[in-house]
């Protein structure tokens, strides 16, 4: 089955950190570039940060530089987000998005079901 499943959401305190995940089944993982998207309630999606096929380049929105960190394991089909210093603003459904190119192009044909990253005191 082609799919993808995020774990790895739960709920954090201000300034705390979490680490998602992304396993990507039933296609050539390697072959494609990755984003992960966010969404809150009642809101649009938002774009969050992206990587190549190979992993050798990475994007990131600019309110998640230097406190997201996304990576994957192509042995593993994994895509990863290390998200640090978390604000309330980055309490989001998240999901995993496959681009349709091995570069990142912000185009996706598959998504996962999202996971609920809550931060809160």
């Amino acid at each position: 089955e082609v799919q993808l499943v995020e774990s790895g959401g739960g709920l954090v305190q201000p300034g705390g950190s979490l680490r998602l995940s992304c396993a990507a089944s039933g296609f050539t993982f390697d072959d494609y570039a990755m984003s992960w998207v966010r969404q809150a309630p009642g809101k649009g999606l938002e774009w969050v940060s992206a990587i190549s096929w190979n992993g050798d380049s990475t994007y990131y929105a600019e309110s998640m530089k230097g406190r997201f960190t996304i990576a994957r394991d192509n042995a593993e089909n994994t895509l990863y987000l290390q998200m640090n210093s978390l604000k309330s603003e980055d309490a989001d459904v998240y999901y995993c998005a496959k681009d349709q190119s091995a570069g990142w192009v912000n185009e996706y044909d598959l998504w996962g079901q999202g996971t609920q990253v809550t931060v809160s005191s």
